[in-house]
């Protein structure tokens, strides 16, 4: 029987919300109603709330990407979900966690406080439809660059845009620091970055649930996963999909951690830049493990800085100058055995090309980075590896 429902109520007792609301004294039927309560708010905004999300073997996209010929594929389609990517899984979690506090009298009920978000895209409509539906003001630090349907759409969900232009001398991503400039007056971050709001990875995690049941399901637990290229801008998408891929490892559904390869363009790679450094690290001191990782949390500075000279690519959406949740991202992969991959252009856009033909799903070239990833490592791959690629939201025309 396939996996259905509200990931938010089959997994909330994984969820730290759902683990902060029973330390409050709350109940599991009560939790229960407050997704309830909160999805149907979304769905309202949206036309649907929350739901797994398919996972499908693609055989043909497999052989089409020239993965070894005994090698299996899946894709996670994400692109059906609220807002039409992952990101909303994030900003839902982070939602919770705000409604849990209020109802527990924990936290702030001031709903006239702002929230604030940058982003470029995804993230950004998936805010706007969040702070819609919990009837928040939302403000947005955008790029010049913007996609203009992305633009519209948060006009029509009524969200505060502000478009940033790059100040003279200043360094970094403008928009994140005039997200940064807003919260220090008073905003509340409602961000898809971990570093600046730390419960967005409680959301994300459910695609790592998700994935090892339905693997599973497919395979008989423990299932096997060889393989999982991660598109990367920010980083939480692979921060809390690891998370949720070493959950189930633990509970028996997964037979080990795959390899877990973050995947960047040429354009900027800033984590790769960042792996590089720590592994060479590692080399002149002897370091490894837990140990390496603490030299890098102790000194991020000489390992994740601002990518200096910012190219453009197809997968626009990955283009963070910072990998803010790079951390927890690179321990996942030195952990796994994976590596960071940077792709050339070229290969995001067939990667693009291909993830569409093969699979008729109507993703975007962001959305498919991560098979982009997956075909530039296909020659190093085992004859028989069984990968997964995360196809993360859908084309904006």
């Amino acid at each position: 029987m396939a996996i259905e429902g509200n990931p938010f109520v089959l997994y909330r007792h994984r969820l730290w919300s759902y683990a902060r609301w029973l330390e409050g004294g709350g109940t599991d039927r009560g939790f229960v109603d407050l997704v309830e309560e909160l999805d149907g708010a979304v769905a309202e905004v949206d036309g649907h709330g929350f739901s797994v999300t398919p996972l499908t073997e693609q055989p043909g996209l497999a052989a089409a990407s020239g993965l070894p010929r005994r090698s299996r594929l899946w894709v996670k389609d994400e692109t059906s979900n609220v807002s039409g990517s992952h990101k909303a899984r994030h900003l839902f979690g982070l939602a919770l966690h705000t409604m849990v506090a209020e109802r527990l009298g924990t936290g702030s009920s001031d709903e006239g406080t702002e929230l604030a978000i940058a982003s470029c895209g995804n993230a950004a409509l998936a805010a706007a439809v969040i702070a819609r539906a919990v009837d928040r003001p939302l403000r947005v630090f955008i790029p010049t660059w913007a996609d203009a349907p992305v633009v519209e759409s948060l006009n029509r969900l009524e969200a505060r845009v502000q478009v940033c232009e790059r100040r003279d001398g200043e360094q970094g991503d403008p928009c994140y620091r005039r997200f940064r400039e807003s919260v220090a007056a008073g905003a509340v971050p409602f961000s898809v970055q971990g570093t600046d709001a730390p419960d967005t990875l409680d959301g994300g995690r459910t695609i790592g649930w998700e994935l090892a049941d339905q693997l599973a399901e497919v395979q008989g637990a423990p299932a096997r996963l060889d393989t999982i290229p991660v598109q990367v801008g920010g980083g939480a998408l692979g921060a809390s999909l690891a998370m949720g891929l070493r959950d189930g490892v633990e509970e028996g559904r997964l037979l080990a951690m795959p390899a877990v390869h973050p995947v960047q363009t040429e354009a900027v790679h800033p984590l790769g830049r960042a792996f590089d450094l720590l592994v060479e690290e590692g080399r002149r001191t002897g370091l490894s493990g837990a140990a390496l990782i603490e030299v890098a949390r102790s000194n991020p500075d000489r390992f994740m800085w601002p990518w200096e000279d910012m190219g453009t690519s197809l997968a626009s959406g990955i283009l963070d100058d910072v990998t803010y949740d790079w951390l927890p991202l690179v321990e996942a992969t030195l952990e796994s055995g994976g590596h960071p991959v940077t792709v050339a252009e070229e290969l995001v856009e067939r990667a693009w090309r291909l993830g569409r033909e093969k699979t008729g799903i109507d993703v975007s070239a962001t959305g498919t980075a991560g098979l982009a990833g997956l075909m530039a490592i296909a020659d190093s791959l085992p004859d028989d590896d069984f990968a997964v690629v995360l196809f993360t939201g859908r084309q904006r025309d």
